[in-house]
């Protein structure tokens, strides 16, 4: 038995074409939850934050503080979110993580073999004793976030906050901005090794939350790969509300690799906005391997001509999991070219969703786009909800899309057995080699092989499950 949710939706040459990402086009539903303990714990923690920055920044908190308010929590009636409900999130008493004490032997477990630069965060606040940065070219910051915006004579000073969308989550992450990662990369610059972002969540009494940020900023003719983790103490409950705002010049390359693998009772939610000029060049693979609820969003602008954008995700989830995965590629200039290819294993009673929107806007010709989602399931009570969309506004196009969900192929497994496998190691081949064809992508050897050994624990683990279940 195959639980899934496939629905299509394209729409060629009728109607206007949607609004920029993170407008807001209607009214939305009546919010969820309470934000007024939010409010509160901001209030409470504002006299600290405040005096360390200047006045632009704290005004802006403070509107971003009252769009969230107004905005409330997203709930199901909203289509972008009908198949994820935030209650658990929206509900709950979250206080902001204090100081925490961790080792290098700690950080072990994520750290990135080789890195030219790695900067930790725990709890949300910046770690020197726990970073290095090694020799960088000339120019090139990579450092604390709050630094550089706080160095800002004002808002028109910084790309800070330029990218992120009008909603609830963001204008939360900005509310309670205190500090984050700045990777700033001049033109004409090119950094060999790549640049780890580590954020751990370590909290060590109720339940807690925190609010990192990125910003990477690649000049003109620029190149630079990034790594940027999310993880969390084993077991520990606590929320992470991330934004990563990603701009490139023109003829820039950034390849970016996201991996979360926060706490299994930990609620995540992510948002990477892109925005790319002429020529430029955005690959980023997204690994989702924790969390208890983990909603991610990935929108990528192509602002300028001859753009190439490619997308690449894998999402393993098992017991009670929901992992939901959001993209947008909005082809705003002619001649880009999109790639994204998603897919997810699920086993126990986890739950999947894709929901992937192209756009190509009425100037947008020539435009080539391709979209493919795959889930695999391990169990008849793993549901996936996947819905793929094309709107296309010009009519010199290529753009196809595809989904699909099932199960193991019995008949693969038979012809494994047959040739002295056993039944778990048949089924476990064939599921690294469903993932693989994701994680192959990756150019990062250290990091590759680091998921690779991941991957593999996570999946013995789900059918050593299975086999006890059975």
């Amino acid at each position: 038995m195959t639980n899934a949710n496939v629905s299509d939706s394209t729409r060629a040459g009728a109607g206007a074409p949607p609004a920029p990402a993170g407008s807001m086009r209607a009214t939305p539903p009546p919010p969820i939850g309470r934000t007024a303990p939010y409010v509160a714990e901001w209030e409470r923690s504002e006299p600290e934050r405040g005096r360390r920055q200047p006045a632009w920044l704290r005004q802006r908190r403070r509107a971003a503080l009252d769009r969230f308010v107004d905005l409330g929590f997203p709930g199901t009636r909203l289509e972008d979110w009908r198949f994820t409900n935030v209650a658990p999130i929206a509900e709950a008493h979250f206080a902001l993580a204090g100081p925490a004490s961790l080792s290098a032997a700690d950080l072990a477990p994520w750290t990135v073999d080789h890195a030219g630069a790695q900067l930790v965060f725990v709890n949300g606040r910046f770690a020197p004793d726990l970073s290095v940065v090694g020799a960088l070219p000339p120019g090139v910051v990579v450092g604390p976030l709050s630094a550089v915006v706080e160095a800002a004579e004002g808002p028109a000073g910084t790309p800070f906050g330029r990218l992120a969308p009008d909603a609830a989550f963001p204008a939360l992450n900005t509310a309670f901005f205190a500090d984050g990662a700045a990777i700033i990369v001049p033109p004409h610059v090119v950094i060999e090794t790549p640049i780890h972002v580590l954020f751990v969540s370590a909290p060590g009494g109720p339940a807690t939350m925190a609010f990192p940020r990125v910003l990477i900023v690649a000049g003109e003719d620029s190149q630079a790969r990034v790594v940027e983790s999310h993880a969390g103490t084993p077991g520990a409950a606590y929320f992470t509300n991330a934004v990563t705002e990603v701009a490139l010049g023109e003829h820039a390359m950034v390849e970016h690799v996201r991996i979360q693998r926060e706490s299994g009772s930990a609620f995540h939610v992510g948002l990477v906005q892109v925005e790319g000029q002429r020529d430029s060049v955005y690959t980023a693979h997204a690994f989702a391997l924790g969390g208890a609820l983990v909603r991610n969003d990935v929108a990528a602008v192509m602002a300028g001509e001859g753009m190439e954008c490619t997308l690449n995700g894998l999402y393993v989830a098992t017991d009670r999991q929901l992992v939901d995965n959001h993209t947008l590629i909005d082809h705003a200039k002619p001649h880009g070219t999109s790639h994204e290819l998603y897919k997810g294993v699920l086993g126990g009673r986890a739950r999947g969703v894709f929901n992937g929107k192209i756009v190509v806007r009425p100037d947008a010709q020539k435009t080539d786009a391709k979209q493919t989602n795959r889930a695999l399931l391990l169990s008849d009570d793993a549901m996936i909800d996947t819905k793929p969309q094309l709107e296309i506004f010009a009519n010199d196009v290529k753009c196809t899309h595809g989904a699909a969900v099932g199960q193991l192929d019995e008949d693969a497994v038979f012809y494994l057995r047959s040739r002295g496998l056993g039944a778990d190691e048949a089924r476990a081949m064939l599921i690294h080699a469903f993932a693989g064809d994701v994680l192959d992508r990756v150019r990062i050897e250290p990091v590759r092989d680091r998921l690779r050994g991941v991957l593999i624990a996570r999946i013995d683990a789900e059918l050593q499950a299975r086999g006890d279940r059975s």
